[in-house]
């Protein structure tokens, strides 16, 4: 059975396809009131679930007329979506920023589950087997790589589809 998180991040992802512009602004005490939950089990769900990591990014406005914004950013090709995440890694990664990118990776159809599974095992804690800092100093550094090679190759696709294209 699902939990509440997962039942409101539905509920905000369907928010989010349904505008054009794949953004949504919503109200944190009416999305509480609907689900019968506290403010902060939104506020939980909109930090650990609409993350940067995960391809959001989020703006508040307090006060009586505030509001949540939710906008899901797509970047225009696959070479641009790994560029964006190889530039955000630069400080480190955490376990769960990791995750995020590699579960970002396979929904924008940049990574197969194979090899989303093989870059999982090779960044996991129990692999690296390093303190903190530099565990998620070697984590990321191992991430840029693997996407670099990713980027290589996918700049060797569009070029071809490109090529294709003119031909065609």
């Amino acid at each position: 059975m699902r939990n509440i998180s997962d039942i409101i991040e539905g509920y905000l992802k369907s928010i989010l396809e349904k505008e054009q512009d794949g953004m949504a602004e919503i109200k944190r005490s009416e999305v509480a009131e609907k689900f019968q939950c506290v403010p902060s089990q939104i506020n939980y769900v909109i930090k650990t679930r609409f993350t940067t990591e995960r391809g959001y990014m989020v703006e508040s406005k307090r006060g009586g007329g505030g509001y949540i914004r939710i906008v899901r950013v797509r970047p225009h090709s696959r070479i641009d979506l790994i560029e964006q995440i190889v530039e955000g890694l630069d400080g480190g990664s955490t376990q769960a920023m990791a995750e995020d990118i590699i579960r970002r990776l396979i929904d924008e159809d940049v990574l197969t589950e194979r090899e989303a599974n093989m870059m999982h095992a090779a960044v996991h804690r129990m692999t690296l087997m390093s303190q903190l800092p530099e565990r998620d100093l070697l984590r990321s550094r191992i991430m840029q790589a693997m996407l670099s090679a990713l980027k290589y190759e996918a700049a060797g696709g569009e070029a071809k589809n490109q090529g294709g294209s003119a031909e065609g």
